[in-house]
């Protein structure tokens, strides 16, 4: 009764307006689960009709079935921890949604975002990523991962770094801004900045499912799901979701390369 099992099988199918729709579906999930179809529909722009049409599309037999789902994996979503259970004794669970999370990060990627980017990415671009806190661990793993693959990495650590860096940045290059709640007014003024005063290829943002600034700010958006997680105060969320993306995208562009390369060789063979 998950919805992201569900829906897996037909991802790849939608048409760019279904997947618009779809996006809208997955970030505003908690909103709609009491709404009817009208107004779900009033809120995508689209015709009750039309919403039913994309609603079958991804698998469910009408709208009822799909509304029940939707609650059904809110529900699951928003299990809130329990302060007096050590975590130790809740390892178990933890782990169960660990592997959820990472298999909801794969099942919502979509393959067109990912091929867009590494058609920009073949062009040999500069690749600048930017991340604070505890996503700037994560990203020095990023970083030498796409390095060991030849590309130019840039990754400005501190806030004057950060603040510089665009001074450098050209027409093809791609700007990746990693921030789980997509609300950090760093990182937004930030992209304020690069927009205002820069020109490249594409800025991708990494970020939660959730309706988000820098999101919304972005030229293309890749969703991450895990569980916020403090120890004794202390942000321990894991990010391996994040990698998983970043891995995904680099074996993607791998992949596109060897296809381009084997394709060329078969023209020039004729």
């Amino acid at each position: 009764m998950n919805f992201f099992e569900i829906i897996k099988p037909y991802v790849e199918k939608l048409t760019k307006n279904e997947y618009t729709l779809l996006d809208y579906v997955i970030k505003h999930m908690a909103e709609i689960q009491n709404k009817s179809i009208r107004e779900v529909a009033a809120a995508c722009f689209v015709s009750t009709t039309t919403f039913l049409r994309f609603v079958r599309k991804i698998g469910f037999s009408g709208y009822s079935e799909f509304s029940t789902v939707i609650k059904y994996t809110v529900l699951n979503s928003d299990k809130k921890a329990d302060s007096d259970v050590t975590f130790v004794e809740k390892q178990s669970q933890y782990r169960n949604e660990y592997l959820k999370n990472i298999e909801e990060t794969v099942r919502v990627l979509d393959e067109r975002k990912l091929l867009k980017i590494c058609q920009q990415m073949d062009k040999h671009p500069k690749l600048y990523f930017y991340a604070k806190g505890f996503s700037k661990y994560t990203t020095d793993y990023i970083e030498y991962l796409y390095t060991l693959n030849d590309f130019i990495v840039i990754f400005p650590k501190n806030y004057e770094q950060r603040k510089l860096a665009y001074r450098n940045i050209d027409q093809n290059d791609i700007i990746f801004v990693f921030d789980y709640e997509g609300e950090d007014d760093e990182l937004i003024q930030l992209i304020q900045n690069l927009k205002s005063n820069t020109q490249f290829a594409s800025l991708v943002s990494i970020t939660g499912a959730n309706n988000n600034t820098i999101q919304n700010m972005s030229d293309e958006n890749l969703y991450l799901f895990t569980d916020e997680l403090k120890i004794n105060s202390v942000d321990m969320t894991s990010h391996v979701s994040l990698i998983v993306i970043m891995e995904l995208l680099l074996y993607q562009y791998l992949e596109y390369k060897k296809i381009k390369k084997t394709t060329k060789q078969l023209i020039i063979q004729k």
